[in-house]
């Protein structure tokens, strides 16, 4: 179900990945395999009486038809919502029904370098532009919030996305209800990876403030020489270390629960 006509998010990237599944083998694999496996799409707007043949309600669907495939024994078909349907979930499924081992290629992607050419010709630029007052470069504060957020970034999945190109999210083909975090564990959405992104660095701020909670004093001469030397914004915000331990410990446990859930 191509058609723009059509309510299907996850049709063209399945597509996509079908294909890449499809020309891998067509360009990879032997002839004595590709005599065995033949890859084929029907289109709903294509052959709408297939669909009505078949008693499909649904798009996408995979199925294998094997050669005992007789009478009414319906083909196997892949589970989109456990196994996902990224070209290398594809090819593990081909392998169990067929045997045929198909080595995935994926065509060569240049966004990535160009966007990375892009961004370090502005950061140089930048540092260009601001040669003269260069102290941010030294405040352990920006380094901070630099390593955080490629921490968050790596662990969050965003690699996994850019290596399988999930969908951003998917619909429930029942129920047409909007689904931003994949119910398998072999598979991932570009949502999910942000709510994950944003649950550990609610959980590093909780971190933070206990640590903070931690480095005050109760002693009022101690207090004010830390006035005179820290630089954190959480001393500026003048919260008593208790009430700061506690905001810390509640989103540490808040958050890191709603990690566990995910």
């Amino acid at each position: 179900a191509l058609s723009p006509g059509v309510n299907c998010p996850i049709c063209k990237p399945a597509y996509d990945e079908f294909m890449i599944v499809a020309n891998s083998h067509r360009y990879t694999s032997s002839e004595d395999d590709r005599r065995k496996v033949f890859f084929g799409i029907v289109d709903y707007e294509e052959a709408p009486q297939i669909f009505q043949q078949m008693n499909l309600n649904t798009a996408p669907i995979l199925y294998h038809f094997g050669p005992k495939l007789t009478g009414k024994k319906r083909p196997e078909q892949m589970d989109f919502q456990r196994q996902g349907f990224d070209a290398d979930a594809i090819a593990r499924f081909v392998v169990d029904q067929t045997e045929v081992q198909v080595r995935v290629i994926r065509p060569p992607n240049y966004t990535a370098p160009v966007v990375i050419g892009l961004f370090v010709a502005l950061l140089l630029g930048m540092l260009y532009m601001k040669r003269n007052s260069l102290d941010f470069l030294f405040n352990r504060t920006v380094w901070g919030f630099v390593c955080l957020a490629i921490t968050f970034t790596f662990m969050s999945g965003q690699m996994w996305n850019h290596i399988r190109g999930p969908p951003f999210m998917i619909t429930n083909p029942n129920t047409k209800e909007p689904s931003f975090i994949h119910g398998s564990t072999q598979f991932q959405l570009i949502a999910e990876t942000y709510i994950v992104a944003v649950l550990y660095a609610l959980v590093a701020v909780g971190f933070i403030f206990v640590n903070e909670a931690a480095d005050q004093t109760n002693n009022d001469k101690e207090k004010k020489q830390e006035k005179k030397k820290s630089n954190s914004s959480l001393s500026l915000l003048n919260i008593p270390p208790n009430t700061l331990a506690i905001i810390g410990l509640v989103s540490i446990c808040v958050f890191f629960s709603f990690l566990l859930s995910v």
